[in-house]
């Protein structure tokens, strides 16, 4: 296990584990479910890759993502999911009606 990212509030954690998962990366969030003691007890959650090899990519990843890139790069541009025939806006990944993925634009 390697630590990736240490975020601010427990829905940033898994925002970024979700991130990570969607691009084929193995991780999970710890200490999410001490986060109501925060004040109290030094504890912010974190996110964490299974495997060490993923280090590089999960980093560029979580750096893109935190620079706005994948927002950047689909702005404006709606799409319609396949599986539902759903029109998303450009800044989602997935449809919010089935859950189907957008697809690559070649």
């Amino acid at each position: 296990m390697k630590l990736v990212f240490t975020a601010k509030h427990p829905t940033e954690a898994h925002l970024i584990r979700g991130l990570l998962q969607s691009e084929g990366i193995a991780a999970e969030v710890r200490g999410d479910q001490l986060y109501g003691a925060f004040g109290e007890l030094p504890v912010l959650p974190t996110v964490w890759i299974r495997e060490a090899t993923d280090e590089a990519d999960a980093l560029r990843l979580v750096g893109e993502f935190l620079r706005g890139t994948p927002a950047r790069r689909h702005h404006h541009e709606r799409w319609i999911c396949a599986g539902c025939g759903e029109s998303l806006e450009g800044q989602f990944t997935d449809c919010w009606n089935c859950g189907g993925a957008r697809q690559a634009t070649t």
